[in-house]
C-alpha cells in the first residue's frame, strides 16, 4: 500500500474549520445598511443626472400645468450638471422652442422656475399685445391663456422691459414665457435664461392634487408633457 496513503489514513478526519479559514458572516444590520446606502446613492445619482421631481406652486403655466401638479423633469436630455461642479455632461440635443423647461431663476439662482421656450439663440423676438413675433412672423401658441380677449396685437401699449421692440436673443440664451401670459413673471420682465442654467425639460405629470377642493385630479395622472 502506498506510504503516503497510509499516513493520511492513520490520522482521524480533521474538522472543516481546521483546513479552511473560517468565513465571517456579515451581520444582518450591516447587510441592510449597505443595501440602504447603495439605494440612496443610486437615488442621488438618478436625481442629479437623469430625472428629478418638481411641484408646480403657481398658476403661471395654466392651463398646461396646474397648481398642485407633480412633474418629472428630464435632466439628461440637455446635459446634466455634475454635482459640486459647474461641468456638464454632453447633451442629447439643445433646447427647442416650445420645450417647457426648469431653470435657475436669473435673479435668485437658489429658486427654480418653470416656463416655456419662446425664442432660441439668434432669433428676433417681439411682443405685440397677445401676439409673439419670431423673426417678424406670428407665432402659433394654442396653449396660451389670457385674462381678457383684448390687446391681441397691433399697436397695443407694451410696458415690458424686454421684447417690446424687436430683440435678438443672445448666444447660449433663451427667451421664455409662462403659458398664463397675464400672470407670469418671465423674460419680458427679467431677460434671458442662460443655457447652462437650464436644469431639464418637463415631460410627465405623475401626480396632481387640488389643494382647494382636496381631491386627486386622477385624469391628469401619467400625462405626457410634449
Amino acid at each position: 500500500m502506498d506510504e503516503r496513503k497510509i499516513e493520511i489514513e492513520a490520522h482521524p478526519a480533521l474538522p472543516a474549520e481546521a483546513v479552511e479559514p473560517k468565513r465571517r458572516r456579515k451581520s444582518i444590520v450591516r447587510e441592510y445598511a449597505e443595501a440602504i446606502a447603495i439605494a440612496v446613492l443610486l437615488a442621488l445619482v438618478i436625481r442629479s443626472l437623469v430625472v428629478q421631481a418638481f411641484t408646480i406652486p403657481s398658476g403661471s403655466m395654466m392651463d398646461t400645468l396646474l397648481v398642485g401638479d407633480y412633474i418629472l423633469v428630464n435632466k439628461f436630455l440637455y446635459g446634466p450638471e455634475l454635482p459640486l461642479t459647474e461641468l456638464h455632461l454632453p447633451s442629447l440635443r439643445d433646447p427647442h422652442r416650445g420645450d417647457i423647461i426648469v431653470f435657475r431663476y436669473p435673479q435668485d439662482e437658489k429658486r427654480d422656475f418653470i416656463k416655456r421656450i419662446v425664442a432660441t439663440p439668434g432669433e428676433r423676438v417681439q411682443v405685440r399685445g397677445h401676439q409673439i413675433l419670431i423673426n417678424g412672423k406670428p407665432l402659433s401658441e394654442p396653449y396660451t391663456k389670457f385674462a381678457d380677449s383684448g390687446a391681441r396685437g397691433g399697436d397695443a401699449y407694451c410696458g415690458y422691459a424686454y421684447g417690446c421692440e424687436p430683440t435678438i436673443v443672445p448666444p447660449d440664451s433663451y427667451f421664455v414665457m409662462g403659458d398664463n401670459r397675464d400672470n407670469s413673471q418671465d423674460s419680458r420682465y427679467w431677460g434671458f435664461v442662460k443655457r447652462d442654467k437650464i436644469k431639464g425639460k418637463a415631460f410627465l405629470i405623475y401626480w396632481s392634487w387640488d389643494g382647494d377642493r382636496h381631491w386627486l385630479r386622477w385624469w391628469r395622472l401619467a400625462n405626457y408633457i410634449p
